[in-house]
């Protein structure tokens, strides 16, 4: 009798898994419940305890949440422009993924990919709220809630081998062919973080849009395979949501961006500074006879192409046609494959214009990053390679080039993450990877300031004074809160620890005035902060000013 039982207990699990298995299958798939009803819509001041805590995750966050702003008029707007909107997504959704199709044509065994039909549908997304951030950072951050139930109609049909294999994208279920695979009431909950950057004063006025998810998004949806829907089946929902919400994360969950660049580099913002250039000025030789007395009185002037910063200068060789100076400079450069060095020797004369004995450019891209370049330049008149006058010899000029590029900053720094998710030290607290003796550039950006205001009158610049040199902003006229948005360099042989620089909001009068220049307050900031951080970005109350505060970024770039 035991084996007979056990033989049968055997026989009874094999057939009862399967039978189990497919009863399930049609109870949770077919099965459609008798007892739905339509909701009961009433105000929010009727329900009892139980119906609110239930609905408390549907209401909106500008309700539950004051710093989140109501924006009714943006659904509106948008419910208006949805038809219209529904079009131009569309069609950028199919001009983007046709390139992308075409990739996996007569791959996988796969003849055709194509939209059969593609439409958002009649319901557009609503947004709950949305919050502002303020920063002093030159961006706008903003944080919108999103919800979108939507009624979509997409049909994207699969030619394999033999085989036509449909993906449809639907608010409600409709039988299909068996081949078929039907996406059913999606619904999507989002918190985004966008933030514009940086802004520009070119139109849209940002150069670039940055995406990142505050938090997992929520994606639902029913999936119908042969007549039923899958989604049904217990624990396939629950994994396919963790599937869903793992791979977003992965790609856009902050700190993971998502960067859509809207402005060309080259067209409204400014470039940053990716190394120093170090110009050895060697000598000259065989240089024309500009004097009376067959002699010249040279010196060389030097820039980058695209800088807007003064010209450097060597000093003057009085009646010298082979002149030697040996002076090193150092030039700051922006863009090593487009920019060029630009050479000017001049004549000097002490009345009138001077004379310009020659000029040489050099391409940034002919040099290697840390390795000199000596070069020996010959002199044209211009660079126009048909003018007549380029034959004629001018001389030559000896130079030696270095390239310095920056260190990047994720070999500079390690420690917590800041605000961007970039590894950063701990204030005040030198680590090994921080070079204290090594050269670098030293940026100071003096963007504004505000609540500024003279005694007899307010027209206010600003003072910038580190190392023994002084630079000064534009003057800005009849303000008290002026915008400079001015960017100043200082190349210094070592990191400056213990260094403060000092900075004036000044006025001068305009016009006629009896009283003169006055200060409206000062302010000394110490460096440390910005060699150890890479960077600061703050406000600063003035010295010597009632309500007065400036906004200065200052950065520091390790060569």
């Amino acid at each position: 009798m035991g084996f007979v039982g056990s033989l049968l207990g055997i026989i009874g699990f094999a057939i009862g898994i399967p039978v189990g298995l497919l009863l399930g299958f049609f109870l949770f798939i077919y099965a459609e419940p008798a007892d739905v009803e339509d909701p009961i819509v009433r105000p929010i001041d009727e329900f009892d305890t139980s119906s609110l805590l239930d609905i408390l995750p549907e209401i909106p966050l500008w309700v539950k949440h004051p710093d989140y702003d109501r924006i009714d008029w943006l659904n509106r707007m948008i419910s208006y422009m949805w038809p219209y909107l529904n079009k131009a997504i569309s069609g950028i959704i199919r001009s983007t993924t046709e390139p992308m199709f075409s990739k996996y044509t007569d791959t996988f065994q796969i003849k055709s990919v194509e939209f059969k039909s593609l439409s958002l549908g009649t319901l557009p997304p609503t947004f709950h709220g949305i919050k502002v951030h303020e920063t002093n950072e030159n961006e706008l951050v903003f944080e919108p809630a999103v919800r979108w139930a939507g009624n979509p109609n997409v049909t994207l049909v699969f030619q394999l081998l033999s085989l036509e294999i449909t993906l449809q994208v639907r608010r409600i279920f409709r039988p299909y062919p068996n081949n078929d695979i039907q996406l059913v009431d999606i619904q999507i909950f989002a918190a985004p973080r966008v933030v514009l950057k940086p802004l520009v004063p070119t139109f849209p006025c940002f150069g670039s849009i940055v995406v990142s998810l505050m938090e997992k998004p929520h994606v639902d949806f029913g999936l119908n395979f042969l007549g039923g829907d899958i989604m049904a089946i217990p624990s396939l929902y629950q994994y396919i949501q963790d599937t869903i919400r793992r791979q977003v994360a992965s790609l856009y969950l902050w700190p993971q961006t998502f960067e859509i660049q809207i402005l060309a580099g080259s067209v409204g913002t400014m470039k940053k500074p990716v190394g120093i250039l170090q110009v050895k000025v060697v000598r000259a030789l065989n240089l024309l006879k500009m004097d009376l007395l067959g002699t010249s009185d040279p010196y060389v002037k030097l820039s980058l192409s695209g800088d807007r910063l003064p010209s450097k200068k060597t000093s003057i060789k009085m009646k010298n046609l082979n002149p030697e100076w040996n002076e090193d400079f150092k030039l700051t450069v922006k863009d090593p494959q487009c920019q060029v060095l630009q050479l000017h020797v001049y004549d000097w004369e002490k009345v009138g214009a001077h004379d310009k004995l020659g000029m040489q450019v050099v391409p940034l891209r002919l040099l290697s990053p840390h390795q000199t370049k000596g070069l020996t330049l010959n002199l044209v008149k211009n660079m126009n390679p048909n003018d007549p006058q380029n034959k004629k010899s001018r001389g030559k000029l000896e130079v030696e080039l270095t390239f310095k590029p920056f260190r990047e900053d994720n070999e500079r720094f390690s420690g917590p993450l800041n605000r961007n998710g970039i590894k950063i030290n701990t204030v005040g607290k030198a680590s090994e990877d921080v070079p204290l003796h090594r050269a670098g550039l030293l940026l100071v950006l003096l963007q504004g300031a505000e609540d500024v205001e003279g005694k007899h009158h307010s027209n206010p610049y600003a003072l910038v004074t580190f190392g023994g040199e002084q630079k000064k902003t534009k003057l800005i006229k009849k303000t008290r809160d002026p915008c400079w948005n001015e960017e100043f360099q200082f190349v210094l042989e070592q990191a400056p620890l213990k260094e403060k620089i000092h900075i004036e909001v000044m006025s001068k009068r305009t016009g006629f005035c009896l009283h003169r220049g006055e200060s409206l307050g000062h302010v000394d900031i110490n460096l440390d902060d910005v060699v150890y951080n890479g960077r600061i970005n703050e406000k600063y109350n003035l010295i010597n000013s009632r309500n007065g505060v400036i906004h200065v970024e200052i950065r520091w770039r390790v060569i």
